[in-house]
């Protein structure tokens, strides 16, 4: 895939392609897995970064590669977020599970 992308001119392009679409991507999860899981999901994006980035480190082409990295990276930027998402939340940004058990945010204490 590599090749032909480098051929064309379009590897660049499909790199940011594929990074924008993972970025968007994972706005939703982090509002979906907080309000389902809550913060205790946390280590789900931490154990799925560690998994990416080893896969990154294997995968031969240049393309998959940093597809993986981006993900790998954005998982565990997506730990830091679960937590923001929880004083967002605690705000009234957000609505919360009423069916989850909710601790009250240590910031907000």
């Amino acid at each position: 895939m590599e090749e032909f992308l480098s051929q064309y001119n379009l590897l660049g392009i499909s790199i940011g392609l594929a990074t924008f679409l993972i970025i968007g991507l994972f706005h939703p999860i982090v509002i979906k897995a907080h309000y389902h899981y809550g913060t205790a999901c946390w280590w789900w994006f931490l154990i799925a970064g560690l998994v990416c980035v080893i896969a990154s480190l294997c995968v031969g082409d240049l393309f998959w590669s940093t597809v993986l990295g981006v993900t790998g990276f954005s998982s565990f930027w997506t730990v830091k977020e679960v937590f923001d998402q929880e004083k967002r939340v605690a705000k009234g940004w957000f609505p919360a599970n009423p069916k989850r058990n909710r601790k009250k945010c240590l910031a907000d204490e």
